[in-house]
């Protein structure tokens, strides 16, 4: 179908990839749970979009292209761990702010008001963007997706570039089902997270504590 080979076997290791954790989808869940469905639609608009840059890319060529120029590979790495780093430490200073809170109720068991500071870092967050960003910064990304790919596409198929278009979708699609399990999930804690501040600072620790690990892995990968 339009060049796709072994379909069957594409859909079994895309359920693998989608279900494998990685930044993209723990900064969707990290979303939703502190700021809802709508937001956590925002973060997983942003993801989507710089997955069909990515795929957009690796059909062009530009995995090939980071392959032969081990400098660009290296530099566009550093710069996604950089970058993963940067959100990692801003994660880490949140949760500190948080336990150093209070609980967030007062003695009457009433919801405190969301302090400004924390109003203020939630319209400057810009999920979106930052998604998008997430997925750029991604070398391995392009290169996977070339090779995965490449795997499923026939030669001798006149259009290759409707196989790419094919096989992308189907990735967005399982993406977007899976992402939006997430961010569903992510709000039932946020209900959890908004009555005591101090699980939220230890769920927002252990994100950033993974966002690092994420970080000195694409660095010294």
């Amino acid at each position: 179908m339009l060049g796709v080979t072994d379909l069957p076997t594409y859909l079994a290791g895309l359920l693998l990839i989608i279900l494998l954790p990685g930044p993209n989808s723990l900064y969707v869940l990290s979303v939703a749970a502190r700021r809802g469905v709508r937001t956590g639609y925002k973060a997983a608009a942003g993801v989507f979009t710089g997955d069909a840059v990515l795929m957009t890319l690796a059909a062009a060529g530009a995995g090939a292209l980071l392959q032969t120029s081990p400098l660009l590979f290296g530099v566009v790495k550093l710069l996604g761990a950089g970058y993963l780093t940067w959100l990692a430490v801003g994660m880490l200073r949140g949760a500190w702010a948080l336990w150093r809170s209070r609980d967030g109720r007062d003695e009457s068991g009433a919801a405190e008001p969301q302090p400004r500071g924390e109003a203020a870092a939630a319209e400057r967050e810009r999920p979106y963007r930052r998604a998008v960003l997430i997925s750029l910064f991604n070398p391995k990304a392009i290169l996977f997706l070339v090779s995965f790919f490449v795997q499923f596409v026939d030669p001798g198929y006149a259009y290759p570039a409707l196989s790419f278009l094919l096989l992308g979708a189907l990735l967005q699609l399982g993406s977007f089902l899976y992402l939006t399990l997430l961010i569903f999930g992510g709000t039932r804690l946020s209900a959890a997270f908004r009555r005591r501040r101090r699980l939220s600072a230890g769920a927002t620790s252990a994100a950033g504590v993974l966002f690092l690990g994420f970080a000195a892995k694409l660095a010294t990968g």
